[in-house]
């Protein structure tokens, strides 16, 4: 086989999808975060090709800017080909090769819609369209159940005479079991010359990509068929349906793999993880537990159960229970939850804490220092070693603007303090429960707010009299009385 780089890919994006019933291009719709989009892109850009060209046209405003980033992702140029008209498959494989005219390698073509499909599969496919010297060569399935596909239909000796749609097709030729996954690997010029020789005589008036197999044919040129291993690689995603059982599909294979890996996932079932995830050896993955985005979980963290994170960072031997958290970082021994919601550009240093009912944003909390229960902790630092009382508040925004709250090491601060930013507290100071800090405090000092507390005697009963409260106010005080007689 030549070098992978030998070839292009020609990715088929431009269809409608009204079966989707949706405002978004049908593959923009998302399985395993990502995309069928970039699945599609990602899976061309595994077998190193020359060109990778999509080709664009149902909603392409939508589109063509996921290309680009999908682009960006695999660091590679994508080049893109409008196809103004969807008439037919020949007709987006004719605009695909606009872009890289005159090309004459193996030119492959893949759908957009088909997910699953591995960077090996297509590689294989090369291969063997490689080895037989094949003008073409459709990558094809065996199904039981082959309705809605098109038939491959050989001759006598095995040999591929063409493919009927199944709209096209008699009764008989609906009995073929072996179908078209729409995949194919074609010689570039063979496949030049033969769309200019296309028509749309067909049941559907469209220009059919797979009309090219029989003017090969005609011409005496070897079209062949490489069947592929696994079926479930080639579903076609074109409904809501369809979509939910191929990200069931992906996202059992990619919790496999994690548990291969040396994870240990308590409930397949109710785990989703994304295809970009990293997950590291010994590491345990309770039920109700999803992990999204570039999340990347350490040797040995603890996750879940039912926990939500996105392109988060866990440390080594990182606890995270029952939390929502996106875009920050858990450090190493670190410990968070239950419900606790930690936002963009949190950072928990190692052997930290974020403990129940605590929200986070944009708060660098230092090595072993905690925010055990019922806090709002935004726009702060915290230093080493320091813990925040319970109940307490970052008042971080003054209705217009955020502003910065600086807590040191080795600070302990009383239950229900309110912190109202912009204010510093150093290192080794203290304040008291109830405390509103409305300036620094110095290092070693305690802050407290005193006030007089005053009792009215008798208010109860005057102002609720008749209540429970009043009542039992009456009782104790003849309770009172009597022992005092």
């Amino acid at each position: 086989m030549s070098n992978s780089s030998d070839c292009a890919v020609v990715v088929l994006a431009a269809g409608a999808g009204t079966r989707m019933k949706s405002d978004k291009q049908k593959t923009l719709h998302e399985i395993g975060g990502r995309s069928l989009l970039s699945h599609s892109l990602h899976a061309a850009a595994g077998i190193e090709p020359e060109h990778i060209v999509a080709v664009v046209g149902h909603q392409r405003d939508q589109v063509s800017p996921a290309v680009d980033k999908v682009s960006e992702e695999i660091g590679r140029e994508v080049k893109q080909a409008v196809q103004e008209e969807q008439n037919g498959t020949g007709h987006a494989v004719q605009c695909g090769l606009a872009p890289i005219v005159g090309y004459t390698g193996t030119v492959l073509v893949t759908n957009a819609d088909v997910p699953l499909l591995q960077s090996d599969t297509l590689k294989s496919l090369v291969k063997a369209h490689e080895e037989n010297k094949a003008a073409v060569t459709v990558l094809s399935l065996k199904l039981d159940n082959p309705t809605g596909y098109g038939r491959i239909l050989r001759d006598a000796d095995g040999n591929v005479q063409e493919i009927v749609e199944e709209k096209d097709a008699s009764n008989e030729q609906k009995q073929v079991t072996e179908v078209n996954s729409g995949v194919f690997a074609f010689d570039g010029a063979v496949l030049a010359d033969a769309l200019t020789r296309i028509d749309s005589n067909n049941a559907q008036g469209e220009l059919y990509i797979t009309d090219v197999l029989g003017i090969a044919r005609n011409d005496g040129k070897v079209v062949s068929a490489h069947i592929a291993q696994d079926p479930r690689e080639l579903a076609g995603v074109n409904d809501r349906v369809q979509l939910a059982e191929a990200g069931a599909e992906l996202n059992r294979r990619t919790v496999e793999a994690a548990m291969r890996g040396g994870a240990t996932i308590v409930d397949p079932r109710s785990t989703f993880i994304g295809v970009d995830v990293k997950i590291g050896r010994d590491v345990v993955i309770h039920p109700n537990t999803q992990l999204w985005g570039a999340t990347v979980i350490a040797d040995r963290a603890e996750i879940g159960p039912d926990t939500t994170l996105t392109d988060m960072i866990v440390g080594e031997g990182a606890s995270v229970v029952r939390t929502h958290g996106s875009e920050s970082e858990i450090g190493a021994q670190a410990t968070v939850g239950p419900y606790t919601f930690i936002r963009p550009k949190t950072v928990l240093g190692e052997r930290g804490k974020l403990g129940g009912f605590v929200e986070s944003k944009n708060a660098q909390i230092g090595a072993g220092s905690k925010v055990p229960h019922l806090t709002y902790i935004g726009d702060a630092t915290v230093g080493e070693e320091s813990n925040i009382g319970a109940s307490s508040v970052f008042v971080n925004y003054d209705g217009v603007h955020k502003h910065q709250t600086n807590i040191g090491s080795y600070v302990r601060t009383g239950s229900d303090t309110m912190f109202v930013a912009p204010v510093t507290v150093g290192d080794g100071a203290y304040t008291g429960a109830g405390t509103v800090v409305l300036k620094d405090v110095p290092a070693g000092a305690l802050a407290i707010k005193e006030g007089r507390q005053r009792n009215i005697e008798g208010w109860v009963e005057d102002k609720r009299p008749g209540t429970p409260a009043a009542q039992a106010a009456q009782r104790a005080r003849e309770n009172s009385t009597k022992q005092e007689g």
